[in-house]
């Protein structure tokens, strides 16, 4: 008895120490203090399961050789920044001056300028936006870079990989950067292996397993969407490689909504760059060789959009994206308009769209009725009272899951790109924003906003609080892991 009664003291000892430790750890960090209080909660409510899923979770950790390798190429990459063409750099004193802060905060956080003189095409179908990949992918001469957080088989996706073939047998570098584990059913497929039996190089991104996961946060994300072909012509925005006739249709929320932008001009040189960074992090590759076969290159102006490119994510200065969107609600005057598919904020994005209606902005947030994710939707309508009482305008998309992520503010300030509203896009996951300073394309992507509004309910402050006591506890119980959502 004497044996297990002091195996048992040792036990409750070593169980504090874990607690103890890790609450330390946590309080050290400096996090957002919902996102320390989350933890703090989880780790001594669930001793055991919290303390395992801090160490699997808790930590925007990467890896000490892909920290070498971001640490090696950040000279490279400022270079490229200083090679940038000086006559394609927007002038402010030539534009809208409204727009200049959002401008300086976002050049001041990943050193990237607005880029003057391109072209832009919305496009807002998943089809016509396939299709128009395939036909550029068909007119390449030189390169073919793609990089999506999901690609699946199906459809018109299949077509894609059809046409990657095809350039590739033309003697065109075919380059696919894809998230191992949004990918991963991609990935051990037949259509892979016959991509890369004809030359084009498929390579998965931040890969997982159980021995990685003691090293490595398996959680971080590559959820870019970038498409270069020949460094002339990009493409960004919300849409993965998907055709949505085919994928997740188990999820009973419908096909998927998306918008992407078709570029050219100087701005593609900069997504060029951040497909290079991410290729070159990702392979460990010869960056000398790997720049020499990319035609990353300077771009003629093609129209009279200003674009700047702000990628994000774990590693990047200054939570950049976080940042500028805080800017961005800040720097409205009379609408702001925000479309995206997961909404859970932070308590700073939260007090800016509040404070943003009551200085009398007209806030509209459209959201489709149907997610993915069930926990993901409780904790997004905890936010609701708030937002009603104060007059935002909350629209429940029905024609399926609207995954489209845009903000236009005032009409003449556009955000565009694979940023959700919520706390995984703001701090875990690799994204890339447009901001795009053009009322033109402000105009378009507002056009296609008021289209998405066309095919949704409003939320009734009335009528929202009447709803049961129970679903007012699980939407409150799961705000508790928004800061871990």
């Amino acid at each position: 008895m004497g044996f297990i009664s002091n195996m048992g003291n040792i036990i409750i000892l070593a169980h504090a120490v874990v607690i103890i430790g890790l609450s330390i750890r946590v309080i050290m960090m400096r996090r957002p203090v919902g996102v320390s209080l989350a933890w703090l909660i989880l780790i001594i409510t669930l001793p055991v399961a919290g303390a395992v899923m801090y160490l699997l979770i808790g930590e925007r950790r990467l890896g000490r050789q892909r920290a070498m390798r971001t640490a090696a190429l950040r000279t490279k990459y400022e270079q490229w920044l200083g090679e940038l063409p000086q006559d394609a750099i927007a002038d402010w004193s030539m534009l809208n001056q409204e727009s200049e802060p959002v401008n300086r905060l976002a050049e001041a956080t990943v050193g990237i300028p607005a880029m003057a003189g391109n072209e832009l095409q919305l496009i807002d179908t998943a089809e016509s936006n396939l299709r128009s990949i395939i036909a550029d992918i068909d007119c390449a001469k030189h390169t073919c870079h793609m990089e999506f957080y999901i690609w699946t088989e199906g459809g018109t996706a299949d077509e894609v990989c059809e046409a990657l073939i095809r350039a590739a047998k033309r003697g065109v570098i075919c380059r696919v950067l894809v998230d191992a584990m949004g990918s991963s059913k991609f990935l051990k497929s037949k259509l892979v292996r016959r991509l890369r039996n004809n030359r084009v190089e498929v390579i998965a991104a931040l890969p997982v397993g159980l021995l990685r996961m003691i090293f490595v946060r398996i959680d971080l994300r590559l959820h870019r969407k970038i498409v270069v072909i020949d460094g002339e012509v990009a493409y960004t925005g919300s849409l993965n490689l998907v055709d949505p006739r085919f994928f997740k249709q188990e999820a009973g929320v419908g096909q998927w909504i998306d918008a992407m932008v078709r570029i050219e001009g100087p701005a593609v040189q900069v997504l060029g760059m951040l497909f290079l960074w991410d290729w070159e992090v990702e392979t460990g590759q010869d960056i000398k060789t790997i720049e020499n076969t990319s035609d990353l290159k300077a771009v003629t102006q093609a129209g009279a959009a200003n674009i700047q490119v702000v990628p994000s994510g774990p590693g990047y200065r200054n939570d950049s994206i976080h940042k500028l969107l805080l800017m961005s609600i800040y720097a409205a005057r009379s609408e702001l308009i925000m479309t995206t598919p997961y909404f859970v904020p932070d308590d700073s994005l939260l007090t800016a769209l509040l404070s943003a209606a009551q200085r009398g902005i007209d806030v509209t947030i459209i959201l489709p009725e149907k997610i993915d994710s069930l926990l993901v939707r409780y904790a997004c309508r905890s936010y609701f009272d708030d937002l009603l009482a104060l007059g935002v305008r909350i629209l429940c998309f029905q024609g399926g899951l609207l995954h489209t992520k845009s903000i236009v503010i005032d009409g003449k300030i556009s955000l565009f790109g694979s940023v959700n509203l919520d706390q995984r896009s703001f701090w875990l996951d690799f994204e890339v924003t447009l901001c795009v300073y053009d009322s033109d394309f402000s105009v378009r992507l507002r056009a296609l906003q008021q289209r998405y509004a066309g095919d949704t309910k409003s939320v009734d402050l009335l009528s929202w609080q009447k709803r049961s006591g129970w679903e007012r506890f699980c939407e409150n119980a799961a705000q508790l892991f928004g800061p871990l959502l």
